[in-house]
């Protein structure tokens, strides 16, 4: 079961590519300063990943307007993400769980996804400036997208 509301979010640093090259993302460098969405994500390249990062895409700045930084996060490697990124338009970090710390951290991956171990699993945690989780959504079903307008709800908490 993913980590739940009311629990301290398990800081992290993972990697993201831009086009200057690698780039380290520390979770807690938002504490004190703006909310976080984590949009845990299967891999890059696929149908409905596609459709989640596109949607988060068209309605980011309704994220910036909450003071919020969004990071979809896969297993994929940093240069998978970035192409991926490149040709979808996807204009947030993505970043890279290729060693699948924060999903196992946050208990958001699949024993087998399609014979694949450690995938993660769709999932979107709200993280405060504190560093505590205000909504936390997790389904075992990839096909299931997260609920965006629960998601903004939280955000204006």
């Amino acid at each position: 079961m993913a980590l739940q509301k009311d629990s301290k979010a398990p800081d992290f640093t993972l990697k993201t590519k831009t086009d200057s090259g690698l780039v380290d993302v520390k979770l807690s460098d938002n504490f004190g300063k703006k909310k976080t969405v984590l949009l845990f994500f299967p891999l890059a390249f696929t149908g409905v990943c596609t459709n989640e990062m596109c949607a988060v895409r068209d309605s980011l700045q309704q994220y910036e307007s909450l003071n919020a930084a969004v990071y979809g996060i896969s297993v994929d490697s940093p240069f998978a993400q970035e192409a991926f990124a490149k040709k979808e338009g996807i204009n947030f970090p993505l970043l890279s769980d290729f060693n699948r710390t924060a999903c196992k951290a946050y208990d958001a991956h699949y024993e087998d996804f399609i014979g694949f171990a450690g995938v993660a699993k769709r999932s979107a945690f709200v993280i405060d400036e504190n560093g505590t989780i205000l909504y936390s959504s997790s389904s075992d079903d990839p096909k299931v997208l997260p609920d965006f307008e629960a998601i903004q709800k939280a955000l204006q908490s």
